[in-house]
């Protein structure tokens, strides 16, 4: 890929091998929880919402030490490595409470490692091509994510055993993917250049322009539906378990599409208005998930996934003074409101039915998109300078 440095490559697949590791949990770990460990969907949504809030609330403070200490590489390899040795723990989990636990600990890595990760990305990427490097990042990211789920799909379909078992083993072996990722990062990439502080301070007050962006999308997260309730949705509609590994193929495989030629048009057009339409993916997948469009829901959950992503770290690297903090507030925030959406979701569905928490969502998610709307309008009538 031109004008992408070697680092942002090797980071790149860094990712892949873990992301493939993670697929292999994440796809099967709903039928785990609720069919496997015989635990309640509201089981289900205090894990979710745990291990997310633990995956992002810390991502705040290793982002302010990040960029107070110049603290990179250490923390990108120190949170793959927590990651890798934590997954496949999950095979010897018989409650929820200990799935919960681990779950935590492998998104605390994440939580160690995110906000460096995109600094180091963001210090490599060549000026006003930083959609493309992001875009490649999570284009290797969401191929790996795939090929976890095409393993699944790949050992359902030949092996005679389809139980607790298999799944345990699936967990077990992510052992092999996840230490590849540490490898690579460990050897292939080199630290940041280390930068001439000129001030003493972390937190710059140019960078709270930045929050009337980052708040619309914590606030669509708070009521958009995590991907472990479409899986179990798509089990409740009648999928088989060999075919839900299949609709987190059709979820990756659309990132994989967009991924890289949705970096290229945040470069041309700007993060606020690719933001845009992936809020409106988002409604789309909503729709089509109340409708029981199974496989569009998903490959609309993938574009709205992706191409948010890649808005919101390409707006924060061309704008934020304090990148490392900036990025940890960021996944702060998306710790906060989607542990928060998650819970609020899962009881509702429990107490009420699927279709309450359904429109629950989508009531909320149209009402940011029309702020967001109107929050670009407004900056381009007033010929605001944030992209």
């Amino acid at each position: 890929m031109k004008n992408i440095d070697s680092n942002v490559i090797a980071i790149g697949w860094v990712s892949f091998f873990t992301d493939m590791a993670s697929a292999m949990v994440t796809t099967l770990l709903p039928i785990f929880v609720v069919y496997v460990l015989d635990e309640g969907v509201d089981k289900l949504g205090y894990i979710i919402a745990i291990a997310t809030f633990v995956s992002y609330a810390l991502r705040i403070l290793f982002g302010y030490l990040s960029d107070r200490y110049q603290i990179v590489k250490p923390f990108v390899a120190g949170g793959y490595l927590i990651s890798a040795l934590t997954k496949p723990l999950l095979a010897f989990s018989y409650s929820y409470t200990s799935v919960a636990l681990l779950r935590s600990l492998e998104r605390m890595g994440k939580a160690i490692r995110s906000a460096s990760k995109d600094a180091l990305i963001s210090s490599y990427s060549k000026k006003e091509k930083e959609g493309k490097s992001f875009g490649f990042h999570k284009m290797m990211d969401v191929s790996g994510e795939m090929l976890g789920s095409l393993i699944i799909v790949f050992v359902f379909f030949f092996s005679s055993i389809q139980n607790e078992t298999l799944i345990r083993g699936i967990f077990a072996w992510t052992f092999l993917p996840g230490m590849m990722g540490v490898f690579i990062v460990l050897f292939f990439v080199k630290d940041t250049p280390k930068k001439e502080k000129k001030s003493n301070f972390v937190i710059q007050k140019e960078d709270y322009r930045l929050f009337w962006v980052l708040g619309s999308y914590f606030f669509f997260l708070l009521f958009f539906m995590s991907d472990q309730y479409f899986l179990l949705r798509a089990k409740d509609v009648g999928m088989t378990l060999s075919q839900i590994p299949l609709l987190a193929i059709t979820s990756t495989l659309t990132q994989v599409v967009l991924s890289y030629y949705s970096g290229v048009l945040i470069d041309k057009m700007g993060a606020k208005i690719i933001l845009l339409f992936a809020y409106v993916f988002g409604i789309f997948s909503l729709l089509s998930m109340e409708y029981e469009l199974v496989w569009l829901s998903f490959a609309f959950f993938g574009a709205f996934t992706v191409v948010s992503l890649n808005a919101m770290r390409v707006y924060i690297s061309k704008n934020a003074i304090s990148q490392g903090f900036v990025y940890g507030v960021f996944y702060g925030g998306i710790a906060i409101f989607s542990a928060v959406g998650a819970l609020l979701i899962g009881l509702i569905w429990s107490r009420y039915s699927f279709y309450v928490a359904i429109n629950f969502s989508l009531s909320g998610a149209v009402f940011i998109t029309i702020l967001l709307l109107g929050t670009i309008l407004f900056t381009k009538k007033n010929k605001g300078v944030v992209k």
